[in-house]
């Protein structure tokens, strides 16, 4: 009879057991006591292979399965397993397509439901995370950390082929490619093959025309967006600076200074006359070879580039 009247409130909607510590309240008397257990921190439920205890038992069921590498939920379409059945759930989302997660501010819907919390953010400009050593902040709490590293210079993530390190594992992966020569994305209209997506559509521009960086001052158009910056200080009459011991250019003394450390190199500092020498830039297009002054001041090795000479078309 009491297993019928517990179940009849599923139906009636009442709850006759009510949390003493919160207002929550459940139809079974085994639920609230489960739910005290979060205002009391009571875990009886410890796992006999490390100091972890638990509130329920079935997640320490789960949890011991770390532990012995098992992972019981498999799926049926390709040969990935699971700790969690609510992975396995979500995971199988990504063979059927479905996205029940759906944005009411624009046309976007998502798999998961953490991911469409963090891209309702996008929409409320909301960015929680503050970093406490400079103004930026950030939507989620792992960029936050990523971020730090800038600061402190931690680079956790080394590679295991040569004696680079990076701050996030994405920049490790892909510097990763480079030793193992791996090309997995491959141009649909020629041979060529790339690393990176990234690479693999500026280069698709190449074949489409498509060049969607648009000078704001002039009516040209760029198929990167390194180009469009470059461009604009012609109109702006800034500087780019090179490191007189390699051939990369840089906006700013300090992206130099973190060049020389990542490279392992010290730049003796040393007065020296400036001097005006030449530079010639190929345009994307091929036919136009701008000339451009450089002023080169090899005050601490440093080279200053004043683009704003001329433009000649060959």
């Amino acid at each position: 009879m009491s297993d019928l009247k517990n179940h009849t409130w599923i139906h009636t909607g009442e709850r006759p057991y009510h949390c003493s510590h919160c207002d929550k309240s459940f139809t079974l008397m085994s639920v609230l006591k489960i739910h005290t257990r979060i205002h009391t921190g009571e875990k009886p439920h410890q796992c006999s292979q490390c100091d972890k205890s638990f509130t329920q038992k079935h997640v320490l069921e789960s949890h011991t399965w770390i532990h012995t590498g098992e992972k019981p939920h498999q799926c049926s379409q390709c040969d990935k397993s699971f700790l969690q059945k609510g992975n396995l759930n979500r995971h199988t989302r990504i063979h059927t397509g479905e996205k029940p997660y759906q944005c009411s501010n624009c046309d976007k819907s998502f798999i998961r439901m953490n991911d469409f919390k963090m891209h309702s953010k996008t929409h409320t400009g909301e960015k929680p995370y503050q970093c406490s050593q400079c103004d930026k902040s950030f939507l989620q709490k792992g960029n936050l950390k990523r971020h730090i590293r800038i600061h402190n210079g931690e680079k956790p993530y080394q590679c295991s082929h040569c004696d680079k390190s990076f701050t996030n594992m994405s920049n490790l992966k892909m510097h990763s490619k480079i030793h193992t020569g791996k090309k997995s994305y491959q141009c649909s209209q020629c041979d060529k093959s790339f690393s990176h997506m990234s690479d693999l559509k500026r280069h698709s521009r190449i074949h489409t025309g498509e060049r969607p960086y648009q000078c704001s001052h002039c009516d040209k158009l760029y198929t990167q967006k390194s180009h469009l910056i470059m461009h604009n200080r012609i109109h702006s009459g800034g500087k780019l600076y090179q490191w007189g011991q390699c051939e990369k250019f840089y906006k700013e003394k300090q992206s130099i200074e973190i060049h020389q450390k990542d490279n392992g190199s010290t730049v003796q500092k040393k007065q020296m006359d400036s001097k005006i020498s030449d530079y010639y830039s190929l345009s994307e297009s091929k036919t136009e070879l701008k000339h451009i002054g450089i002023i080169t001041n090899e005050i601490d090795n440093f080279t200053e580039l004043k683009i704003e000479i001329k433009e000649e078309t060959y």
